[in-house]
């Protein structure tokens, strides 16, 4: 299950994307910029599809197998993989880069990429937003609670954005549609993120995916959503 590929669920699943085309803006980010640094690139699929990368391009990523994927599609293009613990210093000196960016990132930590960033750099990114496919992880895990489904609010996100010293140039939002066809799809996608119900299994779970899969063949599809925001910052 490593890497961020999703490609086994076509046909299978689907999602909507933000009308913003995050894959068009980050080409056009990183063939810009001198010293750029993506995090939590996961296996790199996302900057890998980039056909210039910056002068100097760095990535982090802090799963091992994921890191060892980012090494294999970037490491021949110049690109620098820094294997890195969750939550630690990015080896990047203060002010070195002029752009960060991320695809759905854990967990932003604001003043490491405002310390990273020299003045005026920016940083640009697509973060998950709060309750994504909630309908989903309720039906297989049970109810959530208000502070669940308040994780990763973007405004909670833009406050600690600026209290770390950046400021906020753009910032979009969207909800988008989830369909899952069959029932090995849904159980695909709860192993791919093994966050939205933890300790989850075929077994253990059985009851909660008979009764998503009697919905499936009731409805055609188990509907949920997804929420998204893009932020573009700079560094004071």
């Amino acid at each position: 299950m490593d890497g961020w590929g999703f490609d086994w669920l076509e046909g299978r699943a689907t999602e909507e994307r933000p009308e913003w085309g995050y894959a068009r803006l980050l080409d056009e980010a990183v063939a810009g910029a001198e010293v750029a640094i993506d995090l939590d690139t996961g296996g790199g699929e996302v900057l890998g599809g980039c056909p210039r990368l910056a002068r100097e391009q760095h990535v982090t990523e802090s799963w091992p197998p994921n890191a060892e994927r980012a090494r294999r599609r970037l490491g021949p293009r110049g690109v620098i993989v820094h294997e890195t613990a969750p939550g630690g210093r990015i080896p990047l000196a203060d002010g070195a880069a002029d752009l960060v960016t991320s695809r759905h990132p854990v967990a932003p930590d604001w003043a490491e990429i405002a310390r990273m960033l020299a003045p005026g750099g920016q940083y640009l990114a697509q973060h998950v937003g709060p309750g994504s496919a909630f309908e989903l992880i309720e039906a297989v895990h049970g109810p959530t609670t208000e502070a669940q489904r308040r994780g990763r609010h973007p405004d909670d996100e833009v406050a600690a954005a600026e209290a770390a010293g950046l400021e906020i140039l753009e910032r979009r939002e969207a909800r988008l549609r989830m369909e899952f066809f069959d029932i090995g799809a849904v159980a695909w996608i709860l192993r791919k993120c093994p966050w939205w119900v933890p300790g989850f299994g075929v077994d253990t779970h059985r009851a909660q995916l008979l009764e998503v899969d009697r919905i499936i063949r009731r409805d055609g599809a188990f509907v949920a959503h997804s929420t998204r925001h893009l932020l573009r910052a700079r560094r004071r």
